[in-house]
């Protein structure tokens, strides 16, 4: 059993190596058959490879299902990653009401990124009423000044 965890170990820190290094084609090959398995970190790496046609050509649903699997796995940058895919409608359809959900997630486990489009969203009203007290609440969890 620790052979087949080493390997997968190895083959993981092989394949998210080849994605920093832009190395995609390579990346995927490594990475596809982990995130099958239901390793956080390949899902991620293969939601943004199918997003963006990145070593592979572009595959929404793909990209959709590795990154709302990722997400469900209390993976932060995946809960950020989903919630933009619901905001702007990418990869599925667009649902401010459940971008707002992920971007929570993701906030409470201190993502800036989350925290500041949160606060923007209260700002204009997206997907939750519009509230300007709870938008510079976020501002300032973020490390902004109010607006």
């Amino acid at each position: 059993m620790t052979d087949s965890i080493d390997e997968q170990e190895m083959a993981l820190t092989s394949g998210i190596a080849a994605f920093e290094s832009k190395q995609f084609s390579r990346a995927a090959g490594l990475l596809s058959p982990l995130a099958e398995q239901g390793v956080t970190a390949a899902q991620y790496r293969m939601a943004i490879m199918a997003q963006n046609g990145l070593g592979m050509l572009p595959n929404p649903l793909l990209a959709y299902t590795y990154m709302k699997r990722a997400a469900e796995s209390g993976l932060a940058v995946a809960q950020h990653g989903l919630a933009f895919m619901y905001m702007e409608g990418e990869c599925t359809d667009q649902n401010p009401e459940k971008a707002v959900i992920w971007f929570q997630k993701a906030a409470e486990q201190g993502l800036i990124g989350s925290l500041t489009t949160l606060a923007m969203m209260y700002e204009q009203g997206r997907g939750v009423p519009q509230n300007q007290d709870e938008a510079n609440r976020l501002y300032r969890l973020a490390g902004f000044d109010e607006r």
